[in-house]
């Protein structure tokens, strides 16, 4: 691995719950001895990507990363694009809307809605990577990928997340023609106990699917005629962020969502 892929990974290890890292922890975490992974944050401060702060003077996110996400929205808007659908899928089903995309072979979480009509939420946090074997959205979009890249993305280890989670790779890739002949996945305590989820996959100009728009609901809510609003709600939200990214659905698909919903 070189310079640059370290210095990258390190970056990755900054997240929504842990946003001040150590050296030592990091240095951990990546499997670096202190001393490279001292250079290599000295290197990343100079340059503006880390920052240090605080009395133990720990490590953070520096003010290169915002210039860059900036200029990523502005040339390629994705998140702005498709927030009016995920807003209105949140308001139409009355849940958690989220909406993730493929970055580097992970699928991260890019934007969230809440719905207004409960005061308990499915909640969700900026930037978080999902697994994908325990997210409906993770595997929606396994599901249209090649079935070689499926099998890479998803990996040889599967964590136990929760007593529901699928932990055999081999069994978990063979559900996902199934999952590709309904174009849509759903899951029910997987990720998180008592939490329902609903996702279809997102496409590039390409017809190849580049993430998911989901629907998580606490799944005492989730009774067939809910299913039914949220699935017919899904289907439209992700045909109008699939338009507004340039993508195009792939054959038949299109009539596969107006049959289900």
């Amino acid at each position: 691995m070189g310079t640059v892929s370290k210095a990258l990974e390190l970056l990755d290890l900054f997240t929504q719950r842990q946003p001040q890292l150590g050296l030592s922890q990091i240095a951990r975490e990546a499997g670096l001895n202190k001393a490279t992974c001292h250079r290599l944050l000295q290197e990343m401060e100079g340059a503006g990507f880390v920052e240090q702060t605080g009395p133990a003077r720990e490590y953070r996110l520096g003010p290169a990363v915002l210039r860059l996400a900036a200029l990523r929205e502005a040339a390629v808007p994705t998140q702005a694009a498709a927030m009016p659908a995920l807003r209105s899928l949140a308001e139409v089903t009355g849940e958690t809307a989220h909406l993730s995309r493929l970055v580097a072979g992970r699928l991260q979480t890019i934007g969230f809605a809440y719905g207004t009509q409960h005061s308990m939420m499915v909640r969700m946090e900026d930037a978080d990577f999902l697994p994908f074997h325990a997210t409906a959205s993770g595997m929606v979009v396994l599901a249209f990928q090649p079935d070689s890249l499926a099998a890479q993305l998803l990996g040889a280890a599967l964590p136990q997340l929760t007593q529901s989670t699928a932990t055999d790779p081999a069994a978990f890739l063979s559900r996902l023609p199934a999952i590709r002949a309904r174009g849509h996945a759903e899951t029910e305590s997987t990720f998180e106990p008592e939490v329902h989820g609903l996702a279809l996959p997102l496409f590039d100009a390409n017809s190849a699917c580049l993430g998911s728009i989901a629907v998580a609901t606490p799944a005492a809510r989730m009774g067939p005629d809910q299913r039914q609003k949220t699935l017919a709600a899904l289907v439209k939200a992700a045909a109008e962020i699939t338009r507004a990214w340039g993508g195009q659905l792939p054959p038949g698909l299109e009539t596969l969502w107006r049959d289900v919903a």
